[in-house]
């Protein structure tokens, strides 16, 4: 007669440990999520926790006489002489008729007991310091348990997979000269970063990514941490419409009838800065996509003045964990994301700024997929001019400079090839600033001395 397990209680937790030391496909089944936490008592939490390291060394099930030679080993005469009963009672079990029913729960049951260890953990956090961002990623990640069951590409037999358009649905940036690059622009699960000092003009590249993206009938998620939610709309209609920022009071009417033929969508969603970590950006996806809407492409303005929840004590730290979440995030989201990073001060002075120049951590554009710095000098912002440099690039080719105008009254930002006659003619606009420099310092003299 089959006995019915009605809980997870001791018994369950017994033929669990049957089960592992009899059958190597549960173990194989289970590994990731075996966690000698998810049980009740110290013996039985000393057993599985012994059963999964022999897997790990010996790639088999751990056997009784294992146990025997592991049980001398234990100091705690107390430990030791409760894991020797318990053992007993794995052993009574070992022909059990249920067992097929305890592998088929078994993931429930790690389940349940992750749950039930982050409330209890979440109580105690309340107590001491009520960070309700933490108490949020314990519960997220008990409720994942063991929800990954994809197991990888199959070399074999995902063959057509590899040469699928859909191996990798990728929305463009907007510059033809860099989706080649990119062989189409970023893919679901990849991170793109733009670099570039504080004033230079990163919020209006990343806004006219959006922007192309909303053209081509996506729709686009804009976070920002520094503007509000109508300024940054307002950057759109200037992108939209060609019109300059401060002039776009007196075309209302005209850019409402551009921007309704649009295909695409936009939402704007504004966090001040440092409140918003990477996993207040998965809830609010998450939340968009339970009520219904589409979410093609992420623009985050930007991951470095985000709250970073591991509260990593260096900066450099606390960054390096900012970018891998938020790349995992595209991965778990499926959305492509484009930020921004802050270049250092010096970076200022650069015709081109390399990856040496990106401020506190290296490990932001370890983690990203595509990279690309804008340097601007004062004179370049002048000229409307400006250079693009690939720092890395996942996907081809890299160390590469381009000459660009970078327009930040309207978002008017245009990438050329050196080799063509808009990029020859950009160029020359760049190599001239030295007579805007001159200009500027013989103006600056002029006012200094009292000269008409």
């Amino acid at each position: 007669m089959v006995n019915k397990i009605t809980d997870f209680g001791y018994n369950f937790q017994i033929k669990t440990i049957v089960c592992l030391m009899r059958d190597v496909k549960f173990i194989e089944q289970i590994h990731d999520i075996l966690d000698e936490k998810h049980f009740d008592n110290e013996a039985i939490k000393w057993i599985a926790k012994n059963c999964k390291e022999y897997y790990n060394e010996y790639k088999t099930n751990v056997t009784m006489d294992v146990f025997k030679i592991k049980t001398n080993e234990v100091k705690n005469d107390i430990l030791k002489t409760t894991i020797v009963d318990t053992l007993r009672e794995v052993y009574k079990h070992l022909e059990a008729n249920d067992l097929d029913f305890v592998q088929d729960k078994a993931l429930d049951f790690f389940k349940n007991q992750a749950l039930k260890n982050a409330i209890m953990s979440s109580v105690d956090i309340l107590e001491q310091k009520g960070d309700f961002e933490q108490i949020k990623i314990l519960i997220d990640d008990a409720m994942k348990a063991g929800t990954e069951r994809n197991l990888g590409h199959d070399y074999l037999e995902d063959f057509e997979v590899r040469y699928s358009e859909l191996a990798r649905e990728t929305v463009p940036t907007g510059w033809d000269i860099i989706n080649e690059l990119m062989q189409g622009g970023l893919a679901k699960g990849e991170l793109g970063v733009i670099v570039a000092p504080a004033g230079i003009g990163k919020s209006w590249v990343l806004s006219t990514i959006g922007a192309d993206a909303i053209r081509k009938g996506k729709s686009v998620v804009h976070y920002t941490l520094e503007l509000n939610e109508a300024y940054v709309g307002l950057r759109y209609d200037s992108i939209f419409s060609g019109i300059a920022n401060q002039n776009l009071k007196y075309h209302k009417d005209d850019i409402e009838k551009k921007i309704e033929k649009l295909k695409g969508n936009l939402t704007i969603k504004y966090f001040p800065t440092k409140t918003a970590s990477v996993h207040t950006i998965q809830a609010h996806l998450q939340k968009m996509k339970t009520l219904g809407h589409d979410v093609d492409l992420v623009i985050m303005d930007y991951a470095d003045i985000m709250k970073d929840a591991s509260n990593a004590r260096e900066v450099r730290h606390a960054l390096g964990n900012i970018y891998e979440d938020l790349r995992g995030t595209a991965g778990e989201i499926e959305v492509p994301i484009w930020t921004a990073s802050q270049a250092n001060r010096s970076a200022l002075d650069e015709d081109v700024i390399e990856a040496t120049k990106v401020s506190e951590s290296y490990q932001k554009i370890m983690t990203a997929d595509f990279v690309m710095s804008l340097s601007r000098k004062v004179e370049d912002k002048i000229g409307n001019t400006g250079r693009f440099h690939v720092m890395k690039n996942r996907f081809g080719p890299d160390g590469i400079t381009y000459p660009a105008m970078v327009n930040t009254n309207n978002g008017k930002i245009d990438i050329y090839e050196s080799t063509t006659v808009d990029g020859q003619q950009q160029q020359k606009k760049i190599d001239n600033r030295d007579n805007i420099q001159k200009k500027i310092l013989s103006t600056k003299f002029k006012d200094l001395m009292g000269e008409d």
